[in-house]
């Protein structure tokens, strides 16, 4: 039985095969504050579990002959400059409705 805190996925990094089980699931459900009907328990298990052979699949490839390679990353987004602000009026004017100088919009909180 797995104990909240315990590592999930530790099996990952030491070899063994993980097999997700119900245990794991109602684990995960409860650290996600959800509750999955026992159909979806099913697809979530088979789904997670195809993820995790997928994983193992790219662990067994080889990548003897490959150099390591990283990337620069490029800051391609264009840098900050001070402007002036934009006339008020004028976008007040594209608003559908405003209160007071904000612009008003429906309450969706009660």
């Amino acid at each position: 039985m797995l104990l909240l805190g315990q590592p999930i996925i530790s099996n990952l990094f030491w070899g063994e095969a993980m097999k997700i089980d119900n245990s794991l699931l109602i684990q995960l459900e409860s650290l996600s504050k959800i509750e999955l009907s026992e159909s979806e328990r099913e697809l979530a298990r088979k789904d997670l579990q195809s993820i995790l052979n997928f994983i193992d699949t790219l662990s067994e490839l080889t990548t003897d002959g490959f150099e390591e390679s990283t990337s620069e990353i490029v800051n391609s987004v264009r840098e900050d400059a001070v402007t002036a602000a934009p006339d008020r009026e004028a976008i007040m004017q594209n608003a559908p409705s405003v209160k007071e100088g904000f612009f008003a919009v429906p309450k969706v909180i009660e």
